[in-house]
């Protein structure tokens, strides 16, 4: 699976560069720049995953170092924005919280039972800290004791139980 899109790659020079996505029988992205250069083992890295999730896809070489920049992925013909969107996708786990049934305390650490986009899960929360708010709006991230982030997209859309709960921790 071959295909071009247009990007500005700072890495390589700093115009618009076309570039190559395939992906090898053994599952690694190799992207070939406009110049033929070759980076085998590439991830695709959001810049917003959660405010702008579409928007500024970072392609990085297996030391960590940008090898291309993705303004928007709708840019990317198909099939390269299907293989991005597939590698985005199976290096980003976080489930969405869609209710919050219960925890075992209100002190932590303390393990709370959910249902999440994904399935009934328990975590353990260890401490307020893990928490967070994100952007201007009612969207947050918990975190677990296993570094697992939870998506609550909207703290005002849950049911009135699960506010409730959520409302003693923040």
């Amino acid at each position: 699976m071959t295909n071009t899109a247009l990007v500005t790659n700072p890495a390589v020079s700093a115009v618009a560069d076309a570039f190559s996505l395939e992906l090898t029988p053994f599952g690694k992205l190799v992207l070939t720049t406009a110049q033929g250069q070759r980076f085998e083992g590439v991830a695709p890295v959001r810049a917003f995953p959660i405010q702008a999730p579409d928007e500024g896809v970072s392609l990085i070489d297996t030391d960590g170092h940008e090898v291309a920049w993705v303004p928007h992925l709708g840019q990317c013909p198909q099939p390269a924005q299907n293989l991005l969107r597939q590698e985005l996708a199976r290096r980003e786990f976080m489930p969405v919280i869609a209710r919050i049934a219960s925890v075992s305390s209100f002190s932590t650490p303390c393990t709370w039972t959910v249902a999440t986009d994904r399935g009934d899960c328990e975590f353990v929360l260890r401490g307020d800290e893990d928490i967070r708010r994100v952007g201007a709006d009612n969207t947050l991230l918990i975190a677990d004791a296993h570094g697992i982030q939870y998506l609550v997209p909207d703290q005002l859309a849950l049911d009135a139980h699960s506010k409730k709960i959520l409302d003693r921790f923040l």
